[in-house]
């Protein structure tokens, strides 16, 4: 029986948690974990500690492809990937790949990639965590788009504040003003990062995120 690899039992310690507190769950508030049904369900799946992480990957000619050394989940959670590490199987030293986990089977007991010969390992790209900096590049560049989006909200507000009636024109103005406060504040937090040093810059990560967290509020409430 083939069965497709399900990482939802990374969750499952968490699911296990919430079942006993269900009840205590207040209408209207977003639901965490999940339903008891749902547990019920996880449970049949995979555990990446007991049946993925350090299990040898096959091909369909039954040879090793290599060891499952991590698990990782994309940034949009729609798909997970193994890294196997074939760098033996390849015979080119260290070379991980990432396989989605859809394209791994469960036959007779063993983890089972189809169609994945020597040629086809070795063409694939060779898998390197991010770094840091990278991390920390990127989080910096989603908060300037942030606050670039912020600041022309804040103009939109402003213009049209300057063509509305009085009572319009009161609440624009108002809004405009909040608006102005947090885009400053969230400046001012992006800044301090900017300015520590690269080791330190997840000391700063929580405070720019509520920051910029409130200007993107701001482009869903705000009047104008």
């Amino acid at each position: 029986m083939k069965k497709a690899i399900l990482i939802a039992t990374l969750g499952l310690a968490a699911t296990l948690g919430t079942i006993g507190n269900a009840g205590a769950q207040v209408a209207g508030a977003t639901a965490l974990g999940v339903t008891i049904t749902e547990s019920s369900r996880i449970a049949l799946g995979w555990s990446a500690k007991k049946s993925i992480l350090g299990k040898t990957v096959y091909n369909d000619s039954d040879e090793k492809i290599g060891k499952v050394e991590d698990l990782i989940i994309a940034p949009d959670k729609s798909v997970s990937y193994l890294i196997i590490g074939a760098g033996g199987f390849v015979g080119i030293g260290r070379h991980d790949v990432a396989v989605p986990s859809t394209q791994i089977e469960e036959q007779n007991g063993r983890l089972v990639m189809a169609g994945a010969s020597k040629e086809v390992v070795k063409a694939m790209p060779r898998f390197e965590y991010a770094d840091d900096s990278a991390k920390r590049d990127r989080f910096i560049a989603g908060a300037e788009r942030d606050i670039t989006k912020a600041k022309a909200k804040l103009s939109d507000l402003e213009g049209k504040a300057v063509a509305a009636s009085t009572d319009a024109r009161s609440t624009l103005d108002k809004q405009a003003g909040l608006l102005q406060k947090d885009v400053t504040v969230a400046e001012g937090k992006l800044s301090e990062m900017k300015n520590a040093s690269a080791k330190r810059w997840k000391e700063f990560e929580a405070d720019v995120s509520a920051a910029t967290l409130r200007l993107r509020k701001w482009l869903n409430t705000a009047t104008g």
